[in-house]
């Protein structure tokens, strides 16, 4: 009878590795089909800029003036300027951009020097750590719950998940984080179970990384002070005096550049303001919400649509996830995964509640927040699963919510490999409406009031090289149309609106309302 039930677990288990690679396999092939079909959007080309060796003010100040420049003339910034050398360029970093750490642009200029500086270039380094993750999520998952299935169930969530999909094909840090967070946390778990000098200097260094990623990793790093001190009972044992040393060195290797953060952190406060902005309690609630079922399900739905409602169930499966999380592993199991939640996202959520703003309604800002609960939910169907001795009933009913979870994945996955614009690119989601309309004029001229460098970097990169550019810094610039020809405004202020419409020479039309996008003509 046992050596009949240890066949059929044998063949079971083989079947779901079987799948599990396919789907990985499935994962990988999504993170690099269509780079270069989404809008090459703000945030992105300001990687660019940053790895180019020019700085945001040096190209406002050339650009922004009002007068006519092409195409060319602004896609010049998104490429390495030879003159500039990589010291320079790393010292720029510090100075414009003390709130992003360098390893990952130091990695992507010498990517796209070696490589080129095309959008499909420049998003494949993403794509390439992103692959980091599985191995990463794989140890992690052996050294939590030792058992290979849920390293298998964790990598086949983490590669389908929209999430992780639509980061690992942004020109950001963010598929390097989640990898650099995966690795520590596996590395910090080994060091406490070998305690030997080898597995804290690895801990060491892949939290020196982790930190030269984002800055938000120092919640990372807090949070696996708080777990060690709790599993050691808060006694100064000889594994957390070797934890308090790695955190010293930590220390000592960050800092070079907690000091550029710390001497400029007026200029971080006044970069990062906009997510100080207060909102509505409601809409952060709908966001906290979004972000969970994005983790599995994405097909960019509104609050409107029916799809909507498939959020309940998926909910339902986080929470329980976590409970049957607590109840059925060892405290120092449970405790990790539960820290990482809390820790990582607590913090974000009591600044926006107490001091406004909608720190934690930005997706990217609560990546250590998503690994737990995905390490919570792969655990619980990795149990269901593989569990031979549950009714063939209950596995069943197990099996259809497992492939029910990959199944929503991939075909979130699938829609958003074809995507042109999704949600992670909000600030660039009407670029390709406003360049279509553009691009399908004679000799049109494109008058942009948006003072964002980001956005006219980002529109660029859709714009025919027929098309020529005007650039002010506000909406309210002091604009006189002198061309013959047609002009295209793009958020232009109200009272330069209402003064061209008393000129009786112009007719002006609204051509795409949610962009304040205007042709003006003359009669």
């Amino acid at each position: 009878m046992s050596t009949k039930l240890e066949r059929k677990s044998s063949l079971q288990a083989n079947w779901l590795q079987f799948t599990f690679v396919m789907i990985l396999v499935l994962g990988i092939f999504l993170r690099f089909v269509n780079l270069d079909k989404k809008v090459y959007w703000t945030d992105e080309t300001l990687t660019s800029l940053r790895i180019s060796g020019y700085t945001g003010v040096e190209v406002v100040d050339q650009l922004f003036d009002g007068r006519k420049i092409n195409v060319e003339e602004l896609q010049k910034y998104q490429r390495i300027n030879p003159e500039v050398s990589f010291t320079e360029t790393v010292k720029n970093l510090a100075i414009g951009n003390p709130h992003h750490p360098p390893l990952f642009y130091i990695m992507e200029r010498f990517w796209v020097q070696w490589f080129g500086s095309s959008v499909t270039v420049t998003r494949s380094l993403s794509a390439i750590l992103s692959l980091l993750v599985f191995p990463s999520v794989y140890w992690l998952c052996r050294e939590l719950f030792q058992k290979p299935i849920f390293g298998w169930v964790a990598i086949a969530i983490f590669a389908i998940s929209p999430f992780h999909i639509l980061y690992a094909q942004e020109a950001r840090q963010y598929s390097l984080w989640t990898a650099t967070i995966l690795l520590s946390s596996a590395a910090l778990l080994r060091a406490l179970r070998i305690n030997d000098r080898k597995s804290w200097a690895i801990y060491t260094a892949s939290t020196i990384f982790n930190l030269y990623t984002f800055l938000f990793s120092i919640l990372v790093v807090v949070a696996h002070g708080i777990y060690v001190g709790i599993v050691e009972c808060l006694r100064v044992t000889n594994k957390v005096k070797a934890f308090i040393v790695s955190c010293l060195l930590i220390m000592l290797g960050f800092f070079p550049w907690l000091i550029v953060v710390v001497g400029q952190l007026n200029k971080i406060n006044k970069a990062t303001d906009w997510s100080a902005i207060p909102v509505g309690y409601s809409f952060l609630i709908k966001a906290w919400i979004l972000h969970l079922v994005r983790l599995f399900f994405d097909i960019e739905f509104s609050w409107k649509n029916p799809l909507t409602y498939l959020s309940i169930p998926i909910l339902v499966l986080v929470v329980y996830s976590i409970y049957f999380l607590c109840r059925k592993t060892p405290q120092k199991t449970w405790l990790f995964i539960l820290t990482l939640i809390c820790i990582s996202f607590l913090p974000i959520v009591l600044a926006d509640l107490f001091f406004g703003g909608r720190r934690s309604s930005i997706s990217r800002y609560l990546v250590p927040y998503f690994i737990g609960i995905q390490l919570a939910v792969s655990y619980l169907l990795g149990v269901k699963i593989g569990n031979l001795s549950e009714s063939l009933q209950q596995r069943k009913v197990w099996q259809i919510i497992t492939v029910s979870i990959i199944s929503l994945g991939i075909f979130s996955s699938v829609i958003i490999s074809q995507a042109e614009v999704w949600w992670n690119k909000y600030t660039s989601v009407h670029h390709p409406y406003i360049a279509d309309i553009v691009n399908r004029d004679i000799e049109p001229i494109l008058v942009n009031f948006r003072g964002s460098l980001g956005y006219a970097l980002s529109l660029s990169y859709l714009l025919d090289s027929k098309v020529q550019l005007r650039l002010y810094r506000n909406p309210d610039a002091n604009y006189l149309p002198d061309e013959s020809k047609n002009l295209f405004l793009l958020y232009p202020s109200s009272s330069l609106l209402k003064k061209l419409e008393q000129e009786e020479k112009y007719k002006i039309q609204l051509v795409y309302k949610p962009a304040k996008f205007w042709k003006l003509e003359k009669n």
